[in-house]
């Protein structure tokens, strides 16, 4: 089984990641796709779990930068960030036939994390970014998801189990993309920075310090 690493220097092996989808509205509307009554949710097993980032499975595939949670005694215990990666071409074909996501988004290396910080309080203004070659191309806010992490939870508790250890990706910014080999990416999280605009996150997340980052080299 795959596993994740928190800062509290030991492993947690996740039974499952929950993906929350079109949760961002920009991003919904960046892929040309309607926003959803509903919320939007599918899962990824413990084997699409990787610590290595790949730009090909197949067919290339895109990144999608994620706030993700690690829950634990029925709550949200974990913070970290994650890339969920798509067989984007893969899965237009599905949508368009009305088929079920998988073979576009659990495959086998299909969800990368960074490390994992123990939390208190969930509740804070949490932001992050992807960098590609030290180019901003991806910068979310918790406060711009169409549903918050209560929500998230309070809603996939009514069908499924959420155990300890599963991690919960709760969606993408604009700014997604194609993975190229050689390309460096790096993920930074940073906490208590509120939400007021897209320009005003730009320059406090460059004048401040991040609780987390993790960089990987596309291969």
């Amino acid at each position: 089984m795959n596993n994740v690493d928190t800062n509290h220097n030991h492993k947690i092996t996740p039974s499952k990641v929950i993906c929350i989808g079109r949760n961002y509205v920009d991003h919904i509307y960046e892929l040309g796709n309607e926003v959803p009554e509903d919320m939007v949710v599918f899962v990824k097993p413990n084997s699409a779990i990787s610590h290595e980032l790949h730009s090909f499975h197949q067919q290339p595939l895109h990144f999608e930068a994620e706030l993700c949670f690690i829950m634990q005694a029925g709550r949200p215990a974990y913070v970290g960030l994650g890339l969920d990666l798509t067989k984007r071409q893969l899965q237009s074909q599905l949508k368009s036939k009305g088929l079920p996501w998988e073979r576009a988004k659990a495959f086998d290396g299909a969800a990368v994390f960074s490390q994992f910080i123990a939390i208190d309080d969930v509740t804070s203004n949490w932001c992050f970014s992807l960098s590609i070659d030290g180019q901003m191309v991806q910068l979310g806010h918790s406060d711009q998801m169409m549903y918050s992490l209560d929500t998230i939870i309070e809603e996939v508790q009514k069908f499924m189990s959420l155990n300890d250890g599963d991690v919960i990706m709760t969606g993408t910014p604009k700014g997604v993309g194609e993975i190229k080999s050689g390309q460096t990416f790096t993920l930074s999280l940073w906490q208590n920075i509120a939400f007021v605009s897209i320009l005003q996150l730009e320059t406090d997340v460059t004048n401040t310090v991040p609780v987390l980052t993790h960089q990987w080299d596309a291969i």
